[in-house]
């Protein structure tokens, strides 16, 4: 029987793959978010009914079965209160997703670092194996038509299990693949005594006959896994495996988090009886995905320019990103273009932050306003930290600091002919992309 289902902030990343998802069993789908988006766009093109702006209790129609919302909805969200007034059963993201993971043999892509991309690559082994996978993931992939999830028909469900206020507790996976652990969310965890807690008390949640797929060139993984009774079976991978050389001359996306993060798909693979042949094939032909080292020509006052889109936020994350560019750009002048993602992230990893300006390997930077992540910031700490502050600390000629507006306008001046543009960040930076080709 078909279930009217509404989604709380269905525009974020993950909650709109579970509507996909929805959609896709023939249920009913509605849901709310304060602004539109093109995912939102792809979700009503599906037949969601989705409702832009201040969430209001009469978003909430009649005959509601079930209520999702977003980790970042207050419990004093309107719709929420709603909903639990009528006695409509309301629940998480992560526990919706986590419901879903006892129904089929999961694989949960969990980590710092590399989720979406070994997530993608995973999925599309699969998907060339013959296995046809489900997928809930936190990107766009061509594959899927340009969708962050697919519907398969297996037993086979692949998801990021994200570790923001522990939501990967939700789930029961039969397979972990875990890429790597730093500290991050510090406004959740505190500090990293925490992080290693909560990964401790996931990785206990795999079946006796689970198996933890780890990256042993992460110090950190020695660190948890000495500290707990390891899983029955445990697989590692790790860059010094013959198998890198060999991922590296097909990869399309460069660097070594990439390799790293085929490494983690192949082993996978194997683990599930795969052959290396399907793998280096799938693994081969990986284009890479929404916002994932995205390479597009574009042009710039008649001038021809390669620009590329990343999501990296993390401090780890743009170090190697911007690593990787210069590899693949040796000769080329590299403009980084940065929003950084959340008030609390820059406060907590502050000095990282300037340590990775202070050494990039670029000829200049452009820093702009934080991104406001709405539900999670502090007044306090929004009052401490700043993109200029920030810039000020970096103290290096090459960084600047410039509102979001007046991005492009100085680029038109600045850019001749054959630069390298990475635009880079979390938040809606990415709409600066379009601009560069118009």
């Amino acid at each position: 029987m078909n279930k009217k289902i509404h989604f709380i902030g269905i525009g974020g990343i993950g909650v709109s793959a579970l509507a996909q998802y929805y959609l896709a069993k023939g249920d009913k789908v509605s849901g709310s978010d304060l602004v539109s988006s093109e995912i939102i766009k792809y979700l009503q093109r599906k037949g969601a009914e989705v409702f832009i702006g201040n969430h209001k209790a009469k978003n909430l129609l009649k005959g509601v079965d079930l209520v999702v919302y977003s980790p970042a909805v207050k419990r004093d969200n309107l719709e929420l209160l709603k909903a639990k007034s009528y006695k409509i059963k309301t629940i998480s993201y992560p526990q919706a997703l986590g419901e879903l993971t006892k129904q089929y043999f999961t694989i949960a892509v969990s980590g710092t670092h590399g989720k979406s991309t070994t997530a993608s690559m995973i999925s599309l082994v699969l998907i060339k194996a013959g296995l046809d996978p489900t997928v809930i993931i936190g990107t766009k992939l061509r594959e899927f038509g340009n969708s962050n999830f697919r519907k398969g028909k297996s037993e086979y469900l692949v998801i990021e299990a994200d570790e923001y206020v522990a939501s990967f507790l939700n789930y029961r996976p039969r397979v972990i693949v875990l890429t790597n652990i730093e500290k991050d969310h510090l406004d959740y965890y505190k500090n990293f005594g925490n992080i290693l807690k909560t990964y401790k008390k996931y990785i206990h949640f795999l079946l006796e006959t689970g198996t933890l797929v780890a990256n042993k060139d992460d110090k950190r993984m020695f660190q948890l896994l000495g500290e707990i009774k390891q899983p029955k079976y445990l697989e590692w991978y790790s860059l010094n495996q013959t198998e890198a050389k060999d991922l590296k001359k097909i990869l399309k996306i460069p660097g070594d988090h990439n390799i790293s993060n085929a490494l983690a798909a192949l082993t996978l693979a194997r683990v599930l009886g795969i052959s290396d042949k399907v793998s280096f094939k799938a693994l081969s032909e990986y284009k890479g995905s929404w916002r994932r080292f995205e390479i597009k020509e574009s042009t710039i006052n008649n001038k021809q320019l390669t620009v590329i889109s990343d999501y990296a936020h993390h401090p780890t994350e743009i170090k190697a990103t911007l690593k990787a560019v210069r590899e693949k750009f040796p000769n080329n002048q590299i403009l980084c273009i940065f929003q950084p993602h959340q008030y609390q992230r820059t406060f907590y990893l502050w000095k990282d932050f300037l340590k990775v300006f202070q050494e990039a390997p670029i000829d200049k930077a452009i820093i702009t306003d934080i991104y406001d992540v709405a539900g999670r910031e502090e007044k306090k700490i929004k009052k401490e930290v700043s993109a200029k502050k920030l810039v000020k600390a970096i103290n290096k000629q090459k960084v600047i600091y410039l509102p979001k507006k007046d991005i492009f306008p100085y680029c038109k001046d600045y850019l001749n002919r054959g630069e390298i543009v990475i635009i880079m960040g979390a938040g809606d930076i990415y709409e600066l992309v379009d601009r560069f080709s118009t």
